[in-house]
């Protein structure tokens, strides 16, 4: 693809990470000989300013009966979306009768919040095995992928919206043209979008480049944003910088002129301005600083490895797909991976094939450095992992640099 997908200008590409597997792709020995491959390549669209993935993988690939990520597994994002469910009900619902859907609900991890006020809600989760656990808990849940036709049915059945909220997953629809136009067809005159994703800055200036993996189709900065949303009428009237995923960016979305705009919006357009968010020579240092990340890397775990050292990976995270396989970090080098979710533990990890195992061995026989695939979880890992620490472990972390903790 040489065509943004968003307003159809060239898209210059600043980094290739190679053949990529699905990056939840957790799989069986029996599945390895069967395992895709694509090429994960990124670039930069030279007129609406949107980074974007120049190859996608049809999204019923990733979102499905086994997907294997359960937001409300982590403490830290549970208490984070009940904060963000506290705003939407203080600041954006109307007190008479309102309505909130959720694109990518999940397990219900935000929607419980509205369900357990019995304010009326729906979310909307392809993922078929998330959805039910959602549905567990009391969430009205559709199985669907949201498009306007989707878009029609609730409006005929529920009326319009007054918050419609994503978290983590605009960022992965490639029609979002046809998401954006159901959503303005949604909203209540005075209704708002509100979502949130990886922030483009933060990428660039932390080199965190494991963001980039087939479900993150788009990396949004406020500039791109802007020009996707201006051709349905839609504006940004407000944003707000969030610590969770390593960096993300909440967006409020309204009609055009339906609510003030923010100061902080054109704030952080000229902040992106100065960052050069928009220029390709950007990026291209960006690519030298992956460059540099992997070398640093692949160094340090073979010196340990020269040295007898036992490296144990933390956290099967869609993120260590990236990781691993551009590196080149297999078995040999990390003994495995430890995850606390039961879908991948006994599966190995797309690609380079490294065992996922139970979080009970990582406690029974602690490594002497365990490498935090996780990081964006740091700090609540480390604060539970005082016993590793005291024992005299020590973890390898690689955002926004390679050090030893």
């Amino acid at each position: 693809m040489n065509s943004c997908l968003m307003c159809g200008s060239r898209v210059s590409e600043f980094i290739s990470f190679g053949p990529m597997p699905v990056a939840n792709g957790f799989l069986t020995p029996e599945e390895f000989a069967q395992e895709r491959f694509f090429p994960l390549n990124v670039g930069l669209c030279t007129t609406c300013k949107m980074v974007q993935l120049m190859e996608r993988v049809d999204p019923g690939t990733l979102f499905h009966e086994g997907y294997p990520y359960f937001s409300s597994t982590s403490r830290s994002m549970s208490d984070h979306f009940q904060a963000f469910a506290g705003l939407v009900k203080v600041e954006y619902m109307d007190p008479a009768d309102p309505f909130v859907v959720e694109i990518g609900s999940n397990d219900g991890i935000m929607l419980q919040h509205f369900a357990v006020a019995s304010i009326r809600h729906l979310g909307i989760e392809p993922s078929t095995n998330v959805a039910r656990v959602g549905m567990a808990k009391g969430i009205n849940t559709v199985c669907e992928f949201f498009d306007q036709d989707l878009a029609r049915s609730i409006l005929d059945e529920y009326g319009p919206v007054d918050a419609f909220l994503g978290a983590n997953v605009m960022c992965h629809i490639a029609e979002l043209d046809s998401v954006l136009a159901g959503i303005k067809l949604l909203l209540k005159p005075e209704g708002v979008l509100i979502f949130e994703d990886p922030y483009l800055g933060d990428i660039v200036e932390k080199t965190s480049y494991d963001q980039m993996y087939d479900e993150h189709i788009f990396y949004f900065s406020v500039t791109s944003l802007g020009h996707a949303l201006e051709k349905h009428s839609l504006e940004l009237v407000d944003i707000m910088p969030q610590k969770v995923h390593g960096g993300s960016m909440r967006y409020v979305v309204a009609h055009r002129g339906a609510r003030p705009v923010s100061p902080s919006v054109t704030a952080q357009c000229a902040r992106e301005d100065a960052l050069g968010l928009g220029l390709v020579e950007t990026y291209e240092r960006f690519s030298r600083s992956v460059e540099g990340s992997r070398k640093e890397l692949m160094a340090l775990l073979h010196d340990l490895k020269g040295q007898g050292k036992r490296v144990v990976g933390y956290g099967a995270t869609s993120k260590s797909t990236t990781v691993t396989n551009f590196c080149g970090i297999t078995e040999d080098l990390v003994e495995f991976i430890s995850d606390t979710t039961p879908d991948k533990q006994g599966r190995y990890t797309p690609g380079a094939h490294i065992p996922v195992r139970p979080y009970q061995e990582f406690l029974a026989d602690y490594p002497d450095y365990s490498l935090l695939f996780a990081w964006n979880h740091a700090e609540e890992i480390m604060a539970n992992e005082q016993e590793f620490q005291n024992a005299g472990g020590k973890w390898i972390v690689y955002v926004p640099k390679v050090q030893v903790l």
